[in-house]
């Protein structure tokens, strides 16, 4: 779809909230003035992106949900310190953690850099690997403000795909 083609669905249904997900957004050129456009229409933008791309570029009304990926996901390497450093108050965090171990690496991060005292930091267990309740309890112990997200996607409808 072009740009304004975009825009326009957007603005027929009426919504306050749009959230830019996907693949990884960032990496498509487009994102960025689309983004702009969507803030310039009264929208609140949330941009969930992996975190390997840088995130200076994105327009500064918008909400970043930064993924930064734990050790068990293997893409460790991919965080980039520079958007940890870019994240303003009104940006998010997110960590998938796989297991005792990611947690563990997860709260490390936190404390570090006091994550939780300046923006919503959000720990979600992998699908299958992490039973929620152990993350709730894990979260509850740290006495952190950690919330709790759940994949509600996989919680509806599974793995069907498209959904």
């Amino acid at each position: 779809m072009a740009l304004d083609e975009i825009v326009s669905e957007v603005k027929r249904h009426e919504t306050r909230l749009v959230e830019v997900t996907g693949g990884e957004p960032l990496e498509q050129e487009e994102v960025y003035p689309l983004i702009s456009r969507l803030a310039d229409s009264g929208r609140e933008v949330l941009v969930e992106t992996g975190g390997h791309v840088p995130i200076s570029l994105v327009d500064p009304r918008a909400v970043i949900v930064l993924d930064v990926k734990a050790p068990g996901s293997g893409m460790e390497s991919a965080n980039r310190e520079e958007n940890l450093a870019a994240l303003r108050p009104h940006d998010e965090v997110k960590i998938v953690v796989a297991d005792r171990r990611d947690f563990d690496w997860a709260m490390a991060l936190v404390r570090r850099r006091d994550l939780d005292a300046r923006r919503t930091v959000t720990f979600s267990p992998v699908w299958g690997a992490l039973d929620p309740e152990t993350l709730a309890d894990w979260i509850l112990e740290s006495r952190r403000t950690i919330r709790l997200g759940l994949p509600i996607h996989k919680l509806l409808w599974g793995e069907a795909p498209g959904r």
